[in-house]
């Protein structure tokens, strides 16, 4: 089905039910004008100027300064809000992730092991799975979350072990990189996979070489041959649907987050979130990135345009393409080898998901239609690839307003950065790496070296390149403030610190949540700072987070939306 065709087909079914909700649970219409005084006001401009007060009129940000000059503002129609020395800052923005994956719990299993989850074991893992399997007692069981390397056994579940769980319905569970996944007979068998199945371009069916002939597939799905499982695991119907979304955006703005990022949604979600859209039923903006393998020759051919699925609080700023894998899932792809050999192959690298020749068609023809790109690259040779496509692009196709992203760029080096600053290529970082994977990634993955550089945002501050921080939601949780910990502290979850010299100050670490995220999706003439003319998307925290102590221990307070307060802790 055609992403046109899929949003024709949803919004048919969806539209009356959701007409109906927007009769019965309007939004609120926000105070004509508001004043926020006696707070410190973190503007994150472009000098990063500190106020006091801040005055909104209708949901846009009418004027900054002193609490006494915008007090004097006050008529019978203002409200006034006491921040009492808390700190009033732009609303967090979510540069990459999967809004609203952290829902997911609604029809998946959390096998997430310390410190997200409790798994820690196979055998754990496999009770988990079967008492969910006796509360969702139809269609495929699901799970997500789940990591080989904090596991007791070391190693992937395989089809054997997840045919205890069942033996016929299908089970299939997504590794934490979301790279990956594992799944039992039945559902290799609805899948069509079996011992004459050849790898997928860019995937990888791994078999088991103790069986007759070594090609048995073992269960376990790499990159593009575990995105057949996708298509049955999200075929979740309507109310399931809503009932992810509504949790994932209630966590959302519980942490500050004002504008969600959703990197290769489906369509028929999409299509989900744009009705909620235009029926003024989605309450923080959503920034979608498509994936180019499902919309990329339609956009290319002059079909559709980005802006056919774009409505008031849903943008869609890039197309994605997935370039490499999982650095955690020994399926990004490197320069040199993996410190840890692979299956103990001392010369793998990894392997890219979509050829050099293929990618450098697809960006030419993004910038030959003038349609921003974001690649996700992980490995320093995928990033060499990514870098090397688009520098081509531009050549025979100039767009010096393109903003071409670097989605993760996790292993950048440091001639990769001058590079970038030479392109005006801006990274995202996953900079949250650091403490969920830092121990491991200096002790299997890359070694104690290349894991003191990873996520570089010091390297990318000194040579002037723009860049983001993201948690990819739901690899781990959306916690905007661990991000902005992260890269000043860069500690692991053992309180080591992983590479010193790439720690930054607080001021750039949250410039990176906030307005340079959003630059990064084209919203930074609307939201990211706090300036006269932009929307009213603000956060109040408990204490200011250039000063506190312990910046993950902020808590906040309120989510303000164009105005609106969508979240009220005290």
């Amino acid at each position: 089905m055609t992403w046109r065709v899929a949003l024709l087909v949803t919004s048919a079914v969806l539209g009356g039910v959701l007409v109906l909700v927007a009769i019965v649970t309007r939004p609120p219409t926000p105070p004509a004008h508001e004043i926020y005084f006696n707070g410190v006001v973190l503007t994150m401009d472009p000098v990063d100027t500190v106020a006091q007060a801040v005055s909104v009129r209708d949901g846009v940000i009418e004027a900054v300064g002193r609490s006494e000059d915008l007090l004097s503002m006050v008529d019978e129609q203002t409200f006034t809000i006491d921040l009492r020395g808390r700190t009033l800052m732009p609303g967090f923005v979510d540069a990459h992730g999967h809004f609203p994956g952290s829902g997911q719990t609604v029809f998946s299993a959390d096998l997430n092991s310390p410190p997200i989850g409790d798994i820690d074991s196979v055998a754990q893992l496999i009770s988990r799975l079967q008492a969910f399997s006796r509360d969702q007692t139809d269609g495929w069981i699901v799970g997500h979350g789940y990591d080989d390397t904090l596991m007791a056994e070391r190693r992937h579940p395989t089809r054997d072990d997840l045919d205890r769980v069942s033996d016929d319905r299908p089970v299939a569970i997504t590794h934490v990189s979301g790279h990956l996944a594992a799944v039992n007979s039945a559902a290799l068998a609805a899948l069509g996979i079996d011992e004459s199945t050849p790898d997928p371009e860019g995937g990888v069916i791994v078999r088991d070489p103790a069986s007759a002939d070594g090609r048995r597939p073992n269960g376990v799905l790499e990159e593009t041959a575990a995105r057949a499982v996708w298509d049955h695991t999200l075929d979740i119907g309507l109310a399931n649907t809503v009932r992810m979304t509504t949790q994932a955006t209630e966590e959302y703005l519980s942490v500050g987050v004002t504008t969600a990022s959703a990197g290769g949604m489906p369509s028929s979600l999409a299509s989900f979130l744009g009705l909620m859209s235009r029926l003024n039923q989605l309450p923080l903006r959503v920034a979608l990135f498509p994936l180019f393998e499902e919309v990329g020759e339609s956009l290319l051919s002059g079909q559709v345009a980005l802006d056919d699925f774009a409505e008031a609080r849903l943008s869609v700023p890039r197309v994605k393409i997935i370039a490499d894998g999982s650095i955690q899932g020994y399926t990004g792809y490197l320069t040199e080898p993996y410190y840890v050999p692979f299956k103990g192959d001392s010369t793998y690298r990894g392997y890219p998901s979509v050829s050099r020749e293929a990618l450098f068609r697809q960006v030419a023809g993004l910038y030959e239609r003038r349609i921003p790109v974001a690649i996700h690259c992980n490995g320093d040779a995928s990033i060499d690839d990514g870098l090397d496509a688009i520098e081509a692009a531009m050549d025979a196709h100039p767009w010096p307003a393109a903003r071409p992203l670097i989605i993760h760029a996790q292993m950048t080096r440091k001639d990769q950065i001058d590079r970038m600053a030479r392109l005006g290529v801006t990274p995202s970082f996953f900079s949250a790496h650091t403490f969920y994977w830092g121990d491991r990634h200096a002790s299997i993955f890359m070694g104690p070296e290349r894991a003191a550089n990873m996520s570089p945002a010091r390297w990318a501050l000194d040579a002037g390149v723009r860049f983001s921080s993201h948690l990819d939601t739901p690899v781990t949780p959306m916690l905007p403030l661990q991000a902005v910990w992260s890269q000043v502290e860069r500690q692991s979850t053992s309180g080591a610190v992983i590479g010193p010299a790439q720690r930054i100050g607080r001021m750039p670490a949250l410039r990176a949540v906030t307005i340079d995220a959003a630059w990064q999706v084209f919203m930074d003439d609307q939201v990211g700072s706090i300036v006269p003319g932009k929307r009213a998307d603000l956060v109040v925290l408990s204490d200011n987070p250039l000063t506190a102590d312990h910046i993950r221990a902020i808590r906040v307070d309120r989510t303000i939306i164009d105005g609106t307060t969508v979240y009220k802790r005290l």
